[in-house]
């Protein structure tokens, strides 16, 4: 099956070049081509692999219920309970049996061979019990939910296989439109973008999450039994990985706009009482209504606010040098 790519769709255009309409649409047609297969192989990868990503996403869960077990008094602590003191009480039940089928006072070869035969039913019971409390997965409530849950995990797990390819061609299609001194400050910014990004999903699952899902899974938890249903599961997970991802992008906007000459770092420290303000109504509006959710995205936001000013500056003496320079020779 041939995708029709058209090769000179394809091909670089410089900032001189001057296309038609129809050459600008059959370069989009291309790339958009590109970035939908790109998207389908990501796909097809990610559902072979759901079992995988969908434990990724359950791992959260599982530890924030696993931990309840021990500090909460609750229905999921007392069932845990149970199991333990059921696999101690099978335990030395199989040790009793066992000592009584290799006694002397027991002649019946029969008696002796069914208490083995209990003992080793009983030994097998244990082997399969848990030592430790298993923390919960997430419940589906409709026959169709694991199926549209799968392939709505495994969608964005492609899209973020895909990103990439797909930034590299949008930043392709409209770089011809940028001057030389655009591209000098858009080629850095579109290289930094997808890093931040990735930055923002690690600090966001091993970081943000363990303590939002703690905390609200564990919240009163002795007086809730809390069945969590997987598609709002997924939801809370999915968009909070995507805010801290996109948080994460605030030195690509705060630089980008610095080297545009729209803001300089003077004024960014002048009005940082206002970007405090600003960061902190963000924080509230991303998912996760907790103190604690907010408090995780909302710091990282603050520092990463202040090391953009900082590299900001630096870009600031580094690109003043040479004029600098320049006006001294002048005037001599």
């Amino acid at each position: 099956m041939s995708l029709n790519v058209p090769r000179a769709a394809l091909a670089a255009i410089g900032h001189e070049d001057r296309l038609s309409f129809l050459e600008h649409l059959s370069e989009l047609r291309a790339r958009l081509i590109v970035s939908g297969a790109v998207l389908a192989v990501s796909f097809g990868f990610a559902f072979w692999q759901n079992h995988a990503l969908l434990n990724v996403l359950n791992r959260p869960l599982a530890q924030a219920t696993a931990s309840a077990v021990e500090h909460a008094h609750g229905p999921l602590a007392q069932s845990a309970l149970i199991q333990q003191r059921l696999r101690m009480a099978l335990d030395q039940q199989r040790a009793a049996f066992q000592l009584l089928a290799r006694s002397t006072t027991l002649r019946d070869p029969a008696s002796r061979q069914a208490l083995a035969s209990a003992a080793r039913a009983d030994a097998a019971v244990v082997a399969i019990t848990p030592t430790v409390s298993q923390g919960r997965q997430p419940v589906t409530l409709g026959i169709g939910e694991p199926f549209g849950q799968t392939v709505t995990v495994s969608a964005y797990f492609a899209l973020l296989l895909a990103l990439p390819v797909i930034l590299w061609q949008l930043y392709a299609f409209v770089i011809p439109a940028f001057s030389p001194r655009e591209r000098r400050v858009a080629l850095p910014l579109m290289v930094l973008a997808p890093v931040l990004f990735v930055a923002g999903l690690v600090f966001g699952y091993f970081v943000v999450l363990p303590g939002a899902v703690g905390f609200l899974q564990n919240f009163n938890s002795s007086s809730f039994d809390t069945l969590v249903q997987a598609r709002t599961y997924y939801q809370f997970i999915l968009l909070t990985l995507l805010a801290t991802g996109l948080f994460f992008q605030i030195p690509v906007a705060v630089i980008g706009l610095n080297r545009m000459g729209i803001v300089t770092t003077r004024q960014l420290r002048r009005h940082r009482r206002h970007a405090i303000v600003l960061l902190t109504a963000l924080a509230l509006l991303l998912p996760g209504t907790d103190t604690v959710t907010t408090v995780l995205e909302l710091i990282p936001m603050l520092i990463l606010y202040e090391l953009s000013i900082i590299v900001a500056a630096m870009f600031e003496r580094r690109s003043a040098r040479p004029t600098d320079a320049y006006t001294e020779q002048e005037h001599r």
